[in-house]
């Protein structure tokens, strides 16, 4: 159970019956991905889709979960957030085989990795935790849209405490397709931020949806294990991160309330556990508009 200045939220007695409910999770091969499927399955939904981009590590994460919770329904899902063609095929594959889905956790990230572009072009933290998860989101709209005339939906956006870091410039569009004039560190908090504003922006367009974005804290997860991008994200490695991280079975209830607790409100963004501070970039409005109409007009004509 994990105690904080929001409130306590215990998923083993707290999560209620999942009983029928379809449920996807991005970035499940290890940290709070897999932990997250962990703790749902243990309450009996109709089916985990447990999504990650190797297939050799998302099948021992699948087959871990089911060693662990004896008959839960669980499916690996081949899923990389950087290529558009492969959110396409696992929406489709979603959309062929599932006639509901009331829970979607966009989880999966990548943090201050050497610079890079997608496959699509853009900037590799951005085109991976925002744009790809936006994509994703888009095409599985309209099996939400569904799902909510007869049951609840909740749609998760992990960001972070990033949004604390953020420069003068916010978010850079101008970055977005580059790999140039950001540090691997900014362009991950640039992304992070995105994964901040979006939701607010969804809620509006789509009120019969219930949508946020919230921060895990700091959680020990392979993000602060991979190769570092630079200096900065060395430092932050090895004597920054080691101090204050906490393990996954604490950092993922604040993600697990947002998907099944009570007294969510769409559009906000809720820090661990349920915390709703209306302050700073967290209650920019301009800022959420900017995000969506560029992400927008990015995803324009993107279809399976």
């Amino acid at each position: 159970m994990a105690t904080t200045k929001g409130i306590s939220f215990n998923p083993t007695t707290d999560i209620p019956s999942l009983d029928g409910k379809v449920i996807l999770i991005t970035g499940t091969n290890s940290g709070l991905g897999k932990q997250a499927s962990l703790e749902l399955a243990k309450h009996k939904p109709a089916l985990i889709w447990m999504a990650a981009r190797s297939p050799e590590k998302g099948n021992e994460a699948v087959a871990d979960v089911k060693t662990q919770v004896q008959g839960v329904a669980v499916k690996f899902l081949e899923l990389d957030l950087s290529s558009f063609d492969s959110i396409k095929k696992a929406a489709k594959t979603v959309l062929e085989e599932s006639s509901r889905l009331d829970i979607l956790m966009l989880n999966a990230g990548l943090m201050g990795c050497p610079p890079a572009l997608t496959k699509d072009g853009y900037e590799i933290q951005m085109g991976t935790n925002h744009i790809g998860h936006a994509l994703l989101l888009k095409l599985l709209t309209p099996l939400l849209l569904k799902t909510a005339n007869s049951h609840p939906v909740r749609i998760i956006s992990l960001a972070s405490s990033a949004w604390k870091y953020a420069g003068p410039e916010k978010i850079q569009f101008s970055t977005l397709k580059s790999v140039d004039g950001v540090t691997p560190v900014n362009r991950y908090i640039q992304s992070k931020v995105a994964n901040m504003m979006y939701p607010q922006e969804f809620a509006k367009h789509y009120p019969s949806l219930t949508i946020v974005s919230i921060d895990p804290g700091e959680v020990n997860t392979q993000l602060f294990t991979r190769e570092p991008g630079d200096a900065q994200m060395k430092h932050l490695q090895t004597e920054v991160v080691p101090k204050v991280v906490r393990g996954v079975e604490e950092g993922v209830v604040n993600q697990l309330w947002a998907a099944t607790g009570e007294g969510v409100t769409s559009g906000r963004h809720y820090g661990p556990v349920g915390f709703y501070e209306a302050t700073g970039l967290v209650v920019d409005t301009e800022l959420a508009e900017k995000v969506w109409e560029w992400t927008q007009k990015e995803l324009d004509g993107q279809a399976i």
